[in-house]
């Protein structure tokens, strides 16, 4: 490792000492403090700060760790920065060299959301890291593996991994395998992932068990397809660089870039068929084939083009509910019947983890059209989520005195209450138009009137709404980009 640290840049040493103090390890000299100490006794430990102190001093200090298991410690963190530096090279080099899956992967790597989402915590223990080498056969490959996974919640509030199906790039199985979850489940999620307890007998895989067959089938350099695909590798604890994502390579024409498809939506658009029927179970190998299917017609298709933003159909008992979610868990379900107007049942929806600091409920009306009013009638800041439904923050006082904050959201997107809407209008109208049909011509001239100003009327309202789409994307990027220096703070450990 000793040629490793002498090559290595500042910022990677600083971030091995740093790490090395969070976890209290300790080599020949003690602690970074106790050898600083002994290593300059003029300042000491009074400058500890690793940014502020030489290379040469750096490196003095992780030379003295000998123990099997610090040296592997440290040689994972040397190796996310290697795979690092590869990639940003990659990112800024291939530019006119690249074949098309790899300008899929520079895609993925471009996009916003990426810092954000592939930025693992892979020092921690559990988790392996791939070994990208720079020799030009290995960085240029264009073989490809698409993987889904299926996770359990567990008893310490995590997702536990229970299944993995890798494909490769002609839909063969490479892996199609049931593993054991790190710790006890509270729920397997049966109507989600088709997995139940009686499932797991004693043939069930291991995590590592798992990971090492990745190792194996990642060694030639090929790249890791998926759909939302941080989520898989988090679940794996695997830190692979060479990804293609097609929830980032994919995009909707006039949406904003943190808008993202659905696998099930694009498979709708792209494949002309849907992965899965409403409410029914995922299935792994169905969907990691998808997202291969779907990174193939990308290149077949051409790299470029937006597809259109379809909202999806929402049942109009659906459109009867309102759903209020980031509620304090200290804020009961009777303090909730207080903030809502109209007359409901609250309905708890439950946890998807079983430790948290919020919870959801939804709020259930006799119609769609009470739903509405109510959502109306709601004191609070109105805008929109990330899928671009309408929802208000609200802000109320407790019963005890304290002040607490929650979202109140509709279930379908405004045009389809509209269309919704425009269903009950036209209905009635027919009902009552036997005895209208003849018009005067005084009637004729203030509908034209009318419906001048409600053209007008029309035209301020779509502006409107256009002005309020680009401050909400302006608001999203901006949280984007804190939850991005955030994610690296706590990253680099300060």
């Amino acid at each position: 490792m000793d040629n490793s640290l002498v090559n290595a840049e500042k910022e990677v040493l600083v971030e091995m000492v740093k790490l090395a103090q969070k976890r209290g390890l300790e080599g020949s000299k003690g602690s970074w403090k106790d050898f600083l100490s002994t290593y300059d006794r003029k300042l000491g430990p009074s400058l500890s700060d690793p940014s502020r102190r030489p290379v040469d001093t750096l490196v003095s200090f992780l030379k003295t760790f000998s123990k099997e298991e610090d040296l592997k410690f440290f040689a994972k963190i040397l190796q996310c920065y290697a795979n690092r530096k590869v990639v940003e090279d990659f990112k800024t080099k291939s530019h006119g060299k690249e074949s098309p899956e790899q300008r899929l992967i520079r895609f993925t790597l471009e996009h916003p959301q990426y810092p954000l989402d592939y930025s693992f915590p892979s020092h921690e223990e559990g988790w392996m890291v791939t070994k990208i080498r720079q020799k030009s056969k290995f960085t240029r490959s264009n073989a490809m593996l698409a993987v889904d996974c299926e996770m359990v919640l567990c008893e310490d509030g995590t997702e536990g991994l229970v299944r993995v199906c890798v494909v490769d790039r002609n839909l063969q199985v490479k892996l199609n395998e049931l593993v054991k979850p790190h710790t006890a489940v509270v729920d397997y999620r049966t109507e989600i992932t088709g997995v139940c307890a009686k499932d797991l007998d004693e043939t069930a895989s291991s995590l590592v068990d798992i990971q090492r067959s990745m190792k194996k089938l990642l060694s030639h350099g090929a790249i890791l397809v998926g759909h939302s695909l941080h989520n898989d590798l988090k679940a794996l604890k695997l830190d692979h660089a060479r990804v293609i994502d097609t929830a980032f390579i994919y995009k909707y024409e006039n949406q904003p870039i943190n808008r993202r498809p659905s696998l099930n939506n694009l498979c709708k658009s792209i494949l002309g068929y849907e992965v899965r029927q409403k409410d029914a179970p995922h299935n792994c190998l169905d969907d990691a084939s998808a997202a291969m299917k779907l990174v193939l017609a990308k290149l077949e298709q051409g790299l470029d083009d937006a597809i259109p933003f379809v909202h999806d159909d929402v049942p109009e008992n659906e459109m009867a509910k309102l759903l209020l979610h980031r509620i304090p868990t200290d804020v009961s379900i009777e303090e909730l019947n207080r903030i809502i107007p109209g007359e409901f049942t609250m309905e708890h929806q439950p946890r998807r983890k079983a430790r948290g600091e919020y919870y959801s409920a939804l709020a259930i009306f006799r119609n769609s059209q009470e739903a509405y009013e109510a959502f109306e009638n709601i004191r609070g800041t109105q805008g929109k989520d990330s899928s671009g439904r309408s929802q208000k923050s609200v802000s109320f006082q407790l019963s005890t005195g304290a002040i607490a904050s929650l979202h109140v959201r509709k279930m379908a997107h405004d045009d389809s209450l509209g269309q919704v809407s425009s269903r009950k209008r036209s209905s009635q109208v027919e009902e009552i138009s036997g005895d209208s049909k003849k018009l005067k011509t005084e009637e004729k001239t203030e509908d034209k009137e009318m419906m001048l100003d409600t053209n007008q009327c029309e035209d301020h309202m779509k502006e409107i709404e256009r002005l309020n789409a680009v401050l909400s994307q302006r608001d999203n990027e901006i949280s984007t980009l804190h939850k991005i220096i955030t994610s690296l703070t706590r990253k680099q450990g300060l």
